[in-house]
Formats: C-alpha cells, sequence, structure tokens
C-alpha cells in the first residue's frame, strides 16, 4: 500500500506559504526604506510574476520529459536561497532586479510540481488535498504575523533574515520530498493542443488571467496603502492573517460545497467577490470594518478561486499532460496576470492613486466574471467518475 508522506509535503507547503507571508506584505516596505519609488517597487515585485509567466512552462516540460520532479524541486530550493542571499549586499536597482530575477526564475519551478506531486501521493485519496494545502495557509498565518510584530520593534532590513531562514527551511524540506510514480490515464496520449483548443479551458484560462491581474495592487501595495492610512504593522499582520483565516475555512469546507455546487457557480460568486472586495480596499481604507470585511472576502477570491481552479486544470489536463497544464495555470494566471496587474498598479500608485488603482483591480476581475459566465457551461465540473472516487470534485 502507497504510505502517503503527510508531514513531509504539508512541511513543504508551511514554509513555501510561509516566505510568501513575509515577502509579499513586507518587502515592498523594506524597499520603500531603501528610498525607491513606486515604479521601482512595482518594477521589482513584478519580478516575481514575469519568471513565472515562462519559468514554470519551462520546468513543467523538462519534467514531464525526464521525469526529475524531485530534483527540479531541490535544485529550485537551493538557487532560490542563493539569490535572495544577494539581498544583504544590495541597495540599487539594477543588480536587485538580477537578483531578484533569479530568485524568481527558481522559486516560481517548484509548486506547480509539488502540487502534481501532492496528487500522485494522494491517488485515490484526492479529497485529502486540503488537508495538506491548509498548512500552506497556517505557515503564511504565523510568518506575516510575526514578521509584523518584528518590524513594530525593529528595522525594515529584518525582513530581510526572516525570508532568509524561510528559505532554508524550503530547501531543508525539499530534500526529504520523495518521489512518486505518476498515476496512468486513460487519456495519457492526448495532446495537449486538443485540451488547450476546448472553450472552457479557454475560458478558464483567461479569467485566472484577469484574477491574478485583479490581485496585482493588493500583493505589492496593500501594507503600503495600511501604513500610510495609519495601521501599524501588527494590524497589518493581522489584516493579512484574517484573510488566510478565511481561506483555511473555505478549504475545510470545500467537499461539502462541491457536492452542493457545480464548479461555475463557486467561480462566478468568487469573481464577484473580487468585484466587491477591490472597490471596497481603494475607497474604504479608513474604516478597519472595512478592511476586516475585505480580508474576510480573500477566502472567495483566493481560496475557493483557487481551489476550484486547480482541481478543474488537474482533470481537464490528465495523465502525463498534468505538468504541463498546472505550469501552464501558474504562468497565465500568477505570472502574465499578476505581471500585468503588478505594473500597471505600479505606474497607477502614484498618478492616479490608491482608490482608482485599486478600482482597476475590480475591472479586471469583472472581465474574469464575464469569462466564467459566457464559456464555463453549467456542466463544467468534474466527471462522473472522478466525483465517486475522489469524495472532492472541485478541491
Amino acid at each position: 500500500m502507497h504510505a502517503l508522506p503527510y508531514w513531509r509535503l504539508s512541511g513543504y507547503y508551511f514554509f513555501y506559504f510561509a516566505f510568501i507571508g513575509a515577502f509579499s506584505p513586507y518587502f515592498g516596505l523594506y524597499l520603500q526604506s531603501l528610498n525607491f519609488s513606486a515604479w521601482d517597487i512595482g518594477l521589482l515585485m513584478s519580478q516575481m510574476q514575469l519568471m513565472r509567466l515562462f519559468g514554470p512552462n519551462l520546468w513543467g516540460w523538462l519534467a514531464d520529459h525526464f521525469g526529475q520532479r524531485v530534483a527540479i524541486i531541490r535544485l529550485a530550493g537551493a538557487i532560490g536561497l542563493a539569490g535572495f542571499t544577494a539581498f544583504f549586499w544590495l541597495d540599487k536597482l539594477p543588480a536587485m532586479l538580477v537578483a531578484m530575477a533569479v530568485l524568481a526564475f527558481f522559486w516560481s519551478a517548484a509548486l506547480p510540481l509539488v502540487e502534481t506531486l501532492t496528487f500522485d501521493h494522494l491517488r485515490e485519496e484526492r479529497g485529502r488535498y486540503s488537508r495538506i494545502r491548509l498548512w500552506g495557509s497556517i505557515g503564511f498565518i504565523a510568518a506575516v504575523m510575526a514578521t509584523g510584530a518584528l518590524l513594530d520593534v525593529a528595522p525594515p532590513v529584518a525582513v530581510l533574515w526572516v525570508c532568509w531562514v524561510i528559505l532554508v527551511g524550503i530547501l531543508v524540506y525539499a530534500l526529504t520530498l520523495p518521489e512518486a510514480p505518476p498515476i496512468p490515464h486513460a487519456r495519457d496520449a492526448q495532446p495537449i493542443g486538443d485540451i488547450l483548443r476546448q472553450p472552457k479551458v479557454v475560458a478558464l484560462m483567461a479569467a485566472c488571467f484577469a484574477m491574478s491581474a485583479a490581485h496585482g495592487a493588493f500583493y505589492v501595495f496593500y501594507s503600503i496603502h495600511l501604513d500610510a492610512h495609519g495601521y501599524s504593522k501588527t494590524e497589518v499582520g493581522l489584516l493579512w492573517s484574517l484573510g488566510v483565516v478565511a481561506e483555511i475555512v473555505v478549504f475545510m469546507f470545500m467537499a461539502r460545497l462541491s457536492k452542493h455546487f457545480s464548479l461555475r457557480v463557486i467561480l462566478l460568486a468568487c469573481f464577484a467577490a473580487a468585484v466587491l472586495r477591490f472597490l471596497l480596499m481603494g475607497w474604504g481604507v479608513e474604516s478597519a470594518a472595512v478592511m476586516i470585511f475585505v480580508q474576510l472576502l480573500h477566502g472567495l477570491t483566493f481560496g475557493a478561486y483557487h481551489a476550484s481552479s486547480i482541481a478543474a486544470v488537474n482533470q481537464w489536463f490528465p495523465g502525463k499532460a498534468q505538468g504541463r497544464g498546472q505550469a501552464l495555470y501558474s504562468s497565465l494566471s500568477f505570472g502574465a496576470g499578476g505581471l500585468l496587474g503588478a505594473l500597471i498598479s505600479g505606474r497607477t500608485w502614484e498618478w492616479l492613486g490608491s482608490g482608482w488603482t485599486f478600482t482597476l483591480g475590480s475591472v479586471f476581475a469583472l472581465i474574469g466574471l464575464i469569462l466564467i459566465w459566457g464559456w464555463v457551461g453549467g456542466n463544467a465540473v468534474l466527471d462522473a467518475p472522478e466525483r465517486a472516487k475522489t469524495s472532492d470534485p472541485v478541491q
């Protein structure tokens, strides 16, 4: 019987998302302390999305072609750590762009491969995916809270040490991950081009692109936005953590939700929530109650959205196409969409102001809503055999 390496997979997710929890909310504040402009900050932070545009596709192709997923995950951990270490000596834009690109290119390689590795280890128990993935959310909360509290009493450079220690943890767990043989699938021979020509696949990928573009200003400037309106670093951390708590709750209930609602209905709710969320984020920042509500919506705009999207990709790109399907999802959404959102927000933040910058995020979410409404039909759920096998069809 195949033994599930639950704690090794969970530990990797914990540290991987802990890095995001320390890096995304606070690295922009560190760059601001070095007197970088909003455009420079947006440009630097956008390297994470730029490398996710093509990096995962390259790594996914290599993993599918050579079958060395774990080796690539370990290589990504080692070189990502080395790239980040350079930040301790750098404070000029050109050199920091290079270091950020190296970090992002290798760091982006890991997660799509770990996702496929996790599903292959789960085999007939794919309903347990959320129970592993939620450790990533726990890691994010631990990191965002601890880093926020630390930065209330320590200089901004402390964020470098926190991120460096977390990247060491990622590497340590990468070295412990065991390989799993890919699960044979009846449609292993299906050309990936045939999959990509399906309207529901095109619509979902385009909508995911729009959703990540909608989040661009959030991931780059939300902490700066709160800081400029008098929120302490601890309060910033609490708000980020609240969003991830909402995400964890959604992960825990996805199995039940998926039994009562189709993929289309769940995604429509997620995109509608995103339209509202970014409008309130831009214009309601003076109210702590509004910001609390905004972060609770993260349970839909990321938790339910990501769980549904990744499960759809997992089925619609079966067998040997799964690695490239997950890589394509990562590249088009977190890569291309995130890059566009980060660059646009970097340009509009000082030109139009925070309110209109977040409003543009709502426009992107509305575009995604229209795509799901028009092209991901009401029958776009996992196939009946898969539903019975996993008991968690849109997780």
